[in-house]
This record gives C-alpha cells, structure tokens and sequence, in this order.
C-alpha cells in the first residue's frame, strides 16, 4: 500500500477542507459530524459540554473535501 508524501499531506490538511473553522491561528475546529459530549471535572462535581473536536490547521484525515 503506498505512503502519502509530505507534501500530500500538507495539501490535504485540516485549514484546507470545508469542514475546518478557525478558533486562532494555531488552533480550529472540525465541523464534518455534530459535536461531541465531554465530561470534565469542576470543583467537586462533573460538567458536561458538547464541543467539536479541536485540531490543528496543519492536522489531515480521511474525511477531507477541499474548501
């Protein structure tokens, strides 16, 4: 099975796709399925968010559609 190159890769990546929304320069968020739901700890009891998963611009996966 071939290997992507760097460069595939890098055309490909998150900043790229129609999914991807910036949140700063380092740091979006994928939009391609619904958020998720975390559970994280606050003071003595737990909190629950639904959150999109955080990437950076650079990351890539096999759901990409150009932008």
């Amino acid at each position: 099975m071939p290997t992507q190159t760097s460069a595939q890769t890098s055309v490909k990546a998150c900043a790229a796709c129609v999914h991807y929304k910036p949140v700063s320069a380092t740091l979006g968020e994928c939009r391609r399925h619904a958020p998720q739901t975390v559970a994280f700890q606050v003071d003595d009891g737990v909190k629950f968010e639904s959150r999109f998963p955080r990437i950076k611009p650079s990351d890539w996966c096999g759901d990409f559609t150009r932008a």
